[in-house]
């Protein structure tokens, strides 16, 4: 406390001083003209004024600098508390996952010994209906699990990528495959246009880029109305292909178009969330695109998202746009990647 006032009278020295200042110069000002003839009392304001001028520029400078020190150390020091809080939070993630995956391994293995137990059983029906029920809530606890382990190990860049060929079409069609059933259900077309670059030999991380596309489709799934359309589309670009995931969806607003790639950031009413992973608008952890940036950006490659706005009416739809690397040969990929292998 006494710390603070210190700094408090060592911040108002320069402000009291130009108040001291003004005050000796009307004084003094005031006694030249009773005291003195009006020419005598006018040379030494004359000659005074410049020297007033001076020691007033010079407070008003030295106010002004104070201030801006003030500022950035006030600045550092938030800077400072927001590092720590953005590590404290990332520490936090890691420990919480880890800790979750003993127990739930514990409730998937149990639940499996009660499903063998229940075989021939005259209750059979009815308990492996309970069971199912149970595996589909273990599954959806596993998957926000494994993704709070990626965003830790994305946040403390750890992410090692498994670099081997891939097709951009292949994969792209393979995801569609593995989301009919999630499209059927919500009357959506999803339609994967051909175009140059989709069927060449590329290097990367497989898996982490079905992962990363499958991210941005699901999205598309959730924020695109009932009977609506997802197209796929690309092209070839010098040294990196881009591929564009187009929805007719909702939109997301201009302010919304940096911050949903952060953490924790979902935009949807936390009163959906808990809701099936492709129902409209339901809510997540908000994890899959931070998840999703951090994959692209490990490969050198880049994501952004381009939208008209928000509106639940006119439905303006959202483009997402992922830039990858071409990377032909194994010599062409980076050092450091293979050594995160």
């Amino acid at each position: 406390m006494a710390g603070g006032d210190a700094r408090e009278r060592a911040g108002n020295q320069d402000f009291y001083l130009l108040l001291v200042l003004d005050q000796i110069q009307q004084t003094t000002f005031e006694i030249a003209r009773e005291i003195l003839e009006n020419q005598d009392a006018l040379n030494l304001i004359e000659s005074l004024t410049p020297i007033f001028l001076h020691a007033n520029k010079y407070s008003a400078r030295s106010e002004h600098e104070r201030k801006i020190t003030e500022i950035s150390r006030n600045l550092e020091q938030a800077n400072q508390a927001l590092e720590r809080l953005e590590k404290s939070k990332s520490k936090f993630i890691a420990i919480a996952a880890h800790e979750l995956k003993t127990p739930l391994t514990l409730i998937e293995g149990y639940t499996a010994m009660l499903r063998d137990q229940l075989v021939g059983s005259s209750d059979d029906y009815q308990m492996n209906v309970l069971l199912r029920g149970i595996d589909n809530g273990t599954h959806r606890l596993r998957e926000i699990i494994d993704d709070m382990i990626d965003v830790s190990l994305i946040d403390n860049n750890l992410l090692a990528l498994k670099f081997q060929p891939f097709w951009v079409s292949r994969m792209l069609n393979d995801l569609k495959s593995e989301c009919e059933k999630k499209l059927g259900q919500r009357r959506l077309r999803l339609t994967i246009s051909q175009f140059a670059g989709g069927n060449d030999l590329n290097f990367g991380d497989g898996e982490r880029l079905y992962q990363a596309f499958r991210n941005i489709l699901l999205n598309a799934i959730k924020y695109t109305p009932d009977g609506g359309m997802i197209d796929i589309d690309g092209r070839l670009l010098p040294g990196f292909i881009e591929v564009t995931i187009r929805d007719t969806g909702i939109g997301i607003a201009p302010e919304d178009q940096i911050r949903i790639f952060e953490k924790f950031s979902s935009l949807t009413d936390v009163s959906l969330h808990s809701s099936g992973k492709t129902k409209f608008k339901g809510g997540g952890a908000g994890l899959g695109l931070p998840i999703t940036r951090g994959i692209i950006e490990a490969h050198g490659g880049s994501i952004w998202v381009e939208s008209d706005g928000y509106d639940e009416v006119n439905c303006p739809g959202a483009t997402f746009h992922v830039l990858l690397p071409m990377r032909k040969h194994l010599r062409m990929i980076d050092q450091r990647a293979f050594l995160a292998r």
